[in-house]
């Protein structure tokens, strides 16, 4: 078992390269038979889903714009509660079709206030897709529509996922052992 170190702790590889890639694939697929025609905004929730959102518009076949938004609730291992908005969108989005891209969902407290905050802005519809799911960690009623991976309540780092800012660019999951 590959194992890797990250700051004080140790984590064991759990997904590689080629499951993350292929459930993207799969995602890409899925969302395009959703829209069709239509341009849908992917609204990248940085820092973390961005190299989700990288190869998820590669694999995107349809018309699709792209835009950043940055928000914070991590310390460490774990969620403080709170969601901190860092950066804001500069793209309009009255009437249109958005998909929020996430890198993982686990407590649901960053996509609940996101989705809050962007309904104020009166877009058309209101979609999430994310790389990883943790169904045990909910806490909000949140259900992504599009879902790549689920996985057990286990804190993971690597592809885009980090603990205290470093595991980011990893090509592959790990979780902690």
């Amino acid at each position: 078992m590959k194992t890797i170190q990250i700051h004080d702790k140790t984590f064991a590889l759990f997904i590689t390269h080629e499951q993350i890639q292929s459930a993207i694939t799969e995602l890409s697929k899925k969302i395009l038979e959703s829209y069709g025609d239509k341009t849908p905004l992917f609204v990248c929730v940085l820092n973390g889903a961005f190299m989700f959102a990288s190869d998820l518009c590669k694999e995107y076949n349809g018309k699709a714009e792209i835009a950043f938004i940055r928000l914070a609730s991590y310390e460490g291992t774990s969620t403080t509660g709170a969601v901190k908005q860092t950066l804001g969108l500069s793209t309009n989005i009255t009437g249109r079709d958005l998909i929020i891209l996430e890198d993982i969902i686990d407590s649901g407290i960053t996509v609940d206030f996101l989705i809050s905050e962007l309904q104020k802005q009166n877009p058309k519809s209101i979609r999430v897709a994310t790389m990883l799911l943790k169904p045990d960690a909910l806490q909000m009623p949140v259900k992504p529509d599009y879902v790549g991976i689920e996985i057990p309540n286990d804190f993971v780092v690597g592809f885009g996922l980090d603990y205290n800012e470093l595991g980011r660019n990893l090509k592959d999951i790990y979780k902690i052992i």
